[in-house]
């Protein structure tokens, strides 16, 4: 599922758990030919990338919004109506704190397709969870684990 993920022409994806190389390589994968405006940039990514906000512009095919559940709440009924209305671009939503099966507490939850849930776990593994949602929910849960 990573790999489709990375093959996406269209969608938003969250993910969370400080999961920043997951998000380097979407991001790397996506920004091949096409323009990215981020917010701003957590961590390095190739090619152009422009800082902006992305509510003001709609120039861009793919976007990085970052901390997106830890924003206040005028803010994220904002980022709830543009994420409506980006149905054709690709959207990465990078969220430093981790969340996974507490996504159903967050009205986000029915604006993103795929949510990827980083996990460094202290016994020497580190764990991603990646969920399919279709409307709020979720219909397909694949997890790997990798250990060092």
């Amino acid at each position: 599922m990573l790999k489709e993920i990375a093959g996406l022409n269209s969608g938003r994806v969250l993910i969370t758990g400080n999961g920043k190389k997951l998000a380097r390589i979407y991001l790397n994968s996506w920004g091949r030919g096409r323009k990215i405006l981020a917010e701003y940039l957590p961590f390095q990514v190739k090619g152009d990338v422009y800082i902006g906000s992305p509510f003001e512009s709609d120039d861009f095919e793919v976007y990085l919004i970052v901390n997106p559940l830890s924003r206040p709440k005028a803010e994220r009924e904002k980022l709830h109506r543009w994420l409506a209305e980006q149905r054709d671009r690709l959207v990465l939503l990078y969220e430093g704190k981790y969340v996974r099966d507490s996504i159903t507490r967050y009205g986000i939850r029915d604006f993103i397709d795929y949510l990827i849930a980083y996990k460094r776990e202290t016994v020497g593994f580190e764990r991603v969870d990646v969920m399919r949602l279709e409307s709020g929910r979720v219909v397909e849960t694949k997890t790997y684990i990798r250990r060092y």
